[in-house]
This record gives C-alpha cells, structure tokens and sequence, in this order.
C-alpha cells in the first residue's frame, strides 16, 4: 500500500490542475519503486525477464544496456567494507563523500549534486515536478521511455519530436520548441537511448536559453560515460532552468546497485524534493555509495572501459554491416539495427542461439536495440549472425 499524500501537497497539486485521480496516481509514483515496475509502461518493455522469471543458463545479455561485468576492482575493497558495517544506516558521511567526489569529478560546487537510490526515481519525478496538464513534456522520438509511461500514466500532455536522417539522428531541439513552445519539460538523453548518438552541446544550450522561463530542460547522461562528448554539467553557470541526471548502473557496473544523480541548483532540487525527496536521497544503499564513490576516483578504468566498448561495438558493427544489416552510428554501449523485416523471428532466433537482444520501438518497428558486450559475447553475437542471416530480406 502507498499512503496518500499529505493534503498540503494535494492542495499544491490542484492548483497546478491536476485532477483528484491525476493525484492519486502521482501518489503511486513518488518513492514507489516496486509499484512503478508494475505499470503499463514497463509491463510492456521487450527487455523485460521472458515469461517465466528467468534468463536462459548462461545466456548472452544484450537487451538490458547493462555493461558485462561488475563494479571497478579498485572500488571494490570499499564496498566489501561497508558490507561489514551493514547493520548500520548511512551515517551522513557516505553520501556527503559521494557528493564531494562528483564535485571535484566535474569541477561543480557540491551543492548542486544529490545522489538517488538509482536513476529512475529522479527521472520520473523531474516529470512530476515539473509537468502539469497545462504544461507538458517534449521529447525526441525514439528514446528512453520512462518519461513517456509516467507523462501517461498521469495524463500529462506529450510530444514526440522524431529523430531525422538528415542530421544524423540527433536531437531536434529547435523542433523540440516549436512542438510545444510552453511545455514545462524537455527531455534530452544523450548520448541517447537507444540510438547512441550525441546532442550537441550547443544545442542544449541553445534549448535551455530558449525554453520558456518557468520550463526545466532535463539532460539525461546515462551513457556519457562511454563518449568523449563534454557534460551539460558546464552549462550550469548561465543556464539555471536544467537538470543533469547520471547513472552508475551502466560504465560502472552497478546495474544491480541502485545508485544515480542528478545535478542542478538547489532552487531544481528543492521542487523535487517538496513531495517526498529527502527521504529518498537520504536511503541509499552504504555499500552502493562506497563503490560509487571511488569508481569515480578511477580515471584509468573508466577510460580502459570506453576503448572497450569502443573497440567490441566496432566488432559487432562491422559483423551486422557484413550482413547487410544497417547500423546507426553509436556513441554508447549500444546499436539500432535496422533488419528491413519484423525482428520476432529474429528475436527468437537469437535467443535460440542463447542470445538475448533488445527491443524496439513503435516508430521504427524493424529496428532492434542490441546492447555491445564483452570480446567474447560478441563472438557469440556475430556466430548466431550466421543464423538470422537468412531471415534477413
């Protein structure tokens, strides 16, 4: 059971126009993990466990965007330390070290960083924070859709900006503004989900500098780790209207964890946290927290991890191109492969192969989403080629 609302935040709903139901399932979202895994948008993700629960022994996983394997070496005497003390809450000084590590990581004043018990929560209550039914939610088409299910969900307006060839499937941001020039949110990921491909720092500044005032533009940078591409984190010293959001469960291989950020000016965070924020920034995993916050000391593995990526998801391009299979080029841990035909078949062969591939998306309903893995899940990625190949037209 979720308790309701308090009715001074019921109160501050309906002025912003939400309706009685509206609020009601706003209640579901705030600080409900569990009950946001059960709803439509996720009960219908491809990627999801197959019927049953569990994976395939030893199947190759390449539909999550996980990285291949687990927390930094380095990090990890950390993490097996807090273990030790994990009859205890967090103290303060966990999350107050993780906070000074991004700081000196990306060269902000700690106080525009708070960590989260993963990405997620922040991501749908920036939608909750900033949204309204009179001011809704402006995207790129395709995209991580998490902001998508909770704009339904709550019966939020949403505009979908497709991504374009002719400007190499990047975000649209002056298409993003004509859309719904008085949205309350604009939602970036980039590199983006499930393309891979970078939006211009320009572009985001010229976003956040024309949006309407009272607008927020959210940056999602799971990915930016995998990219050379510089952070929207440098915009924060003119641009007071975004939010940055990070993710350890990609690069860093804490999937598992549960450990995110978003960065911004407290004036952002304090109208996430009006509803139930402080408790959840404040419940976060010490042994999570300890890995985060050394991983990202790691300079080294971070870059070993990129070239990695780089070089295997460069294996897997040139395995799908030798089968006439076209790929979009990807600044992350992951391809859009273009089979020109329904991927079931292609699907279930691959899992018959013992790999497991993305989704797609309703826009481009022949494309898969593959996730790169390690030298050797790529091996096996390019050995099932040989079988889908003929379903391929």
């Amino acid at each position: 059971m979720v308790a309701p609302l308090p009715p001074h935040t019921q109160q501050e709903f309906q002025e912003r126009g939400f309706s009685r139901r509206q609020i009601g399932r706003i209640g579901l979202v705030l600080g409900a993990g569990a009950v946001m895994a059960g709803m439509p948008w996720h009960r219908s993700r491809a990627d999801t466990l197959p019927v049953g629960g569990v994976y395939p022994a030893g199947a190759i996983l390449l539909n999550g965007n996980e990285f291949w394997t687990g927390p930094f070496p380095s990090a990890l005497p950390a993490g097996q330390k807090a273990l030790l003390n994990g009859n205890r809450y967090l103290t303060g000084k966990e999350r107050q070290a993780l906070v000074e590590a991004v700081a000196t990581y990306d060269h902000i004043s700690p106080e525009l960083v708070t960590p989260w018990p993963g990405s997620s929560d922040p991501l749908c209550r920036t939608v909750i924070s900033f949204c309204s039914p009179t001011q809704g939610l402006v995207t790129s088409n395709p995209t991580y859709e998490t902001v998508w299910g909770v704009a339904e969900w709550l019966q939020i307006p949403l505009t979908k900006v497709p991504l374009r060839a002719d400007n190499g499937y990047k975000t649209d941001v002056r298409a993003m503004l004509k859309a719904d020039p008085h949205a309350g949110m604009y939602y970036i990921c980039s590199p983006n989900n499930p393309t891979g491909t970078v939006t211009p720092l320009a572009d985001i500044a010229w976003l956040a500098r024309n949006i309407p005032e009272k607008s927020v533009l959210v940056v999602d940078e799971a990915y930016l780790h995998f990219s050379n591409a510089p952070s929207a984190v440098s915009l924060l010293g003119s641009c007071r209207n975004l939010v940055v959001l990070r993710t350890f469960s990609k690069l860093f291989g804490m999937a598992g964890l549960r450990l995110g950020l978003s960065i911004a000016h407290p004036q952002l965070h304090d109208r996430m946290m009006r509803y139930d924020g402080i408790y959840q920034t404040t419940m976060l995993s010490v042994p999570a927290v300890s890995i985060g916050t050394e991983s990202l000391k790691d300079q080294a593995e971070i870059a070993k991890r990129r070239s990695e990526t780089r070089q295997n998801r460069k294996v897997m391009q040139e395995c799908l191109s030798h089968y006439g299979v076209r790929t979009i080029p990807s600044e992350a841990n992951m391809l859009m492969a273009d089979w020109r035909t329904a991927p079931g078949p292609i699907v279930r062969t691959f899992a018959q192969n013992n790999v497991i591939i993305g989704r797609s998306w309703d826009i481009w309903p022949t494309c898969s989403r593959i996730t790169v893995g390690s030298a050797s899940d790529v091996q096996v990625f390019c050995k099932a080629m040989e079988q889908v190949a003929s379903l391929i037209k």
